[in-house]
């Protein structure tokens, strides 16, 4: 299974996030097929752009509570101290990709963040 994580600034659009997921993937060296599901902190529940990048490709989008994202926190590897006062998780696409996965995921490669939304992938 291999899961995109996202994170994003309020009102971040469809496009963007598709964008950005595309980025990734190709960064990653995976094709945007593969891609299982995709996965958010739930308190981004009211961005519609999610939603519609995930009905886009034809997934799911499955919001990660706050307690199983402060769970994954010590498996991320990239952390931001504005996110982090902003959140109150140091990641969030890491942190929600790895939740997505499951237990023994493992991140694919670096997360990306451009216009406006960051993406990471995962895999279980």
């Amino acid at each position: 299974m291999i899961v995109a994580g996202f994170g994003c600034r309020k009102g971040c659009s469809s496009t963007a996030i598709l964008a950005v997921a595309r980025l990734a993937a190709e960064r990653a060296g995976i094709d945007m097929a593969s891609i299982t599901l995709f996965c958010a902190p739930a308190f981004k529940q009211a961005e519609t752009g999610l939603a519609m990048a995930a009905a886009t490709l034809g997934l799911p989008l499955v919001l990660i509570p706050d307690s199983t994202m402060a769970a994954v926190q010590t498996r991320v590897l990239t952390r931001s101290d504005k996110v982090s006062l902003i959140t109150g998780f140091g990641s969030v696409a890491e942190a929600a990709a790895l939740a997505g996965a499951g237990d023994g995921s493992r991140r694919l490669a670096p997360r990306i963040a451009a216009v406006g939304a960051t993406c990471a992938r995962a895999m279980s």
